[in-house]
């Protein structure tokens, strides 16, 4: 049994809805060429996926006429043509607009991760990635939020037909993880939980931690939104005692993960003030919640992440280093101050239309303080406590 696999397919590259969309696949190549520079690249963990997905898979989640639309408007130019079905799929709108080849790459997105499931289900591995999945925002008859197929739905669905499994899907992207939510909201076999900028300010303006399921799956979804201007303190407090919770109630067979990196400062799309320090202790947490409670078995996904100069190549590279063991970590968790590597800055510097950062974690204090620091952290308190008081 491998410990960890790295799912990559050429095809994640493809997924690009136009030049000037926030949506930019080039951080999977500088988080890729990051772990090379610092002799972390899986070279022989990584497995290329499969060029098809079985379309049985994409049917348990999304709609078969969505998914035929799909394919059509993939062989047209955004020119206007078919507009009114792209409109009618959510797929004509300014964040999600329909581009060529997007079936196929979708397809092989949904493949990856449906792929790096069936590895950890197999026992063939014990933990795999797929940074070009988390596509949390699409719906089962539309696209939405970047979003066409929602790969961590299809890949759920697989496991519950394939496995009968008990599933834990955590979602810790700054916006709600609405899509896989509402695919499992009536199911009391997958628990979603997800950590995310309250929805009173931020796209897609649900995640309330009042919603919780419904049916025999009441209970089974748990919300925690923080307030704009969190900090890392409170969002690892809040994130760590909920999980707790969450995993003594929804006792999992596998955990699954997504990663989006949007809730750093430096992020352009959302308003939470955190640091890399969450993207370094929030995969150790869920490192060590899939060895106490489920043999292991984890499954991680990318997601969010619009800043892709200084911060989605190092959170991501943290989230592979941590579910593979690196021995860098030790050294950054010694040296919080530890550089880059200098391969990797002096390549890419250049290209970047900022400075980039120079260290693994970054220095806070030299960031501003937050105004109403007391009251955010009173309030985000308030939400963890509801939300724990559910899980009871």
């Amino acid at each position: 049994m491998q410990d960890a696999v790295y799912m990559f397919h050429p095809h994640f590259l493809n997924y690009v809805f136009d030049k000037d969309h926030p949506f930019d696949q080039h951080r999977i190549t500088l988080t890729r060429d990051l772990l090379r520079s610092a002799n972390a690249f899986p070279n022989k963990s990584e497995i290329v996926s499969v060029n098809h997905l079985d379309e049985a898979l994409l049917h348990a989640v999304h709609v078969p006429e969505y998914v035929e639309s799909v394919k059509a408007l993939s062989a047209l130019r955004p020119d206007g043509r078919k507009i009114g079905e792209a409109q009618k799929y959510g797929l004509d709108t300014e964040d999600t607009p329909f581009f060529p080849g997007m079936h196929q790459s979708a397809e092989i997105i949904a493949a990856a991760t449906v792929g790096a499931a069936k590895l950890v289900m197999d026992g063939d591995a014990r933990h795999a990635i797929n940074l070009a999945g988390g596509l949390h925002h699409a719906m089962p008859q539309r696209g939405s939020g970047f979003c066409v197929y929602n790969d961590a739905s299809v890949a759920i669905s697989f496991i519950r037909k394939e496995y009968g499994a008990r599933v834990l899907y955590v979602d810790t992207d700054v916006h709600h993880g609405d899509g896989v939510e509402m695919s499992f909201y009536s199911d009391p076999n997958v628990y979603t939980y997800s950590i995310h900028e309250t929805g009173k300010y931020l796209f897609p303006g649900t995640g309330l931690v009042e919603q919780r399921g419904e049916g025999e799956g009441f209970g089974c979804t748990v919300n925690l939104p923080m307030e704009p201007y969190t900090e890392d303190a409170s969002w690892l407090e809040c994130f760590g005692n909920v999980l707790d919770d969450v995993l003594h109630k929804a006792k999992p067979d596998i955990i699954i993960s997504q990663h989006g990196c949007d809730a750093h400062a430096l992020d352009p799309l959302a308003h939470v003030h955190c640091s890399m320090d969450i993207y370094r202790r929030m995969p150790k947490m869920l490192h060590e919640a899939a060895h106490t409670h489920c043999n292991g078995r984890w499954v991680a996904l990318g997601g969010g992440g619009y800043d892709i100069w200084r911060v989605v190549p190092r959170a991501w590279a943290l989230l592979w280093m941590e579910m593979s063991g690196h021995p860098l970590l030790q050294k950054i968790d010694a040296d919080p101050r530890l550089r880059l590597p200098e391969e990797w800055l002096a390549r890419w510097g250049p290209e970047s239309p900022e400075d980039l950062p120079e260290t693994w974690l970054d220095d806070t204090s030299e960031w501003a303080p937050m105004p109403r620091r007391a009251e955010i952290e009173a309030a985000n308190r308030r939400s963890a406590e509801l939300a724990s008081m559910y899980l009871r």
